[in-house]
This record gives C-alpha cells, structure tokens and sequence, in this order.
C-alpha cells in the first residue's frame, strides 16, 4: 500500500504542476477569469492532497494503519472528483459538457477531502 501511495503522491503531484502550467498558459487567454479561478482552485486543491498522501505513505512506512491507509484512498478519490470536476467546470464552454453533470460530483470530491482529514484526526487521537 505504501507504494501504491507513493506512486499516487507523485503522479497527482506531476500532474498538478502540469495542469497549473497549461492553465497559466495555454487556457489563460481562452477562458475568462472567472474559469481561470476554477481551474486554478482544482490545482491547488490536487497539490495539497498530493502532499497528503505523500505523507499518508511515509506513516505507513513506519506503522501499518487502517485508518491512515484509508485517509490516502479518500484523498485519492477526492481529488478525482474535487480537482477533475473543477477541471471540467472551468473548461466546459470548450468541450460543451454541461454543468449540472458536473456541479454535483465537486461536493462528493469534498466529502471525500474531509473524510480523509477526519481518518487522521481519528488516527492522532487514538494513538497513545
């Protein structure tokens, strides 16, 4: 699991910094600035996550955890669904995806930012 984290952590994070440079590049004069702010929230949003569950494999480097392991699939999810649904909002005038398929799967991507928090809260308290 641990490397699976690993592999997880780098991937988002590669493609975290790829995504902010195509969308300070490329889709910067092609959306407005409105959808700018999406895009970038979804980068944002990715590379913190990527740091979570970066550091989610460092702990079960040490310790194996339930709770810590489940932490990092919820991050994973999240940012599938937080991060790519915002990266579909803030380009659907281009691809012509509408909105209310997408509006309704940012929160699910929140729920699963906020459960994996909560995972490690749980995790913290409950160690001695």
């Amino acid at each position: 699991m641990q490397k699976g984290f690993l592999v997880a952590a780098s991937l988002a994070g590669l493609t975290a910094v790829i995504l902010g440079a195509f969308g300070a590049h490329a889709l910067r004069p092609i959306i407005d600035a409105y959808q700018q702010t999406i895009w970038d929230k979804g980068v944002q949003y990715q590379i913190y996550h990527a740091l979570a569950i970066f550091a989610c494999a460092m702990y079960l480097k040490g310790e194996y955890s339930v709770l810590i392991r489940n932490a990092g699939i919820c991050f994973i999810l999240g940012i599938f669904c937080f991060s790519g649904s915002l990266y579909l909002l803030a380009t659907r005038e281009l691809t012509h995806l509408p909105a209310i398929v997408l509006g309704p799967i940012t929160p699910i991507g929140g729920f699963f930012f906020i459960a994996g928090w909560g995972l490690i809260l749980v995790q913290a308290v409950k160690k001695n």
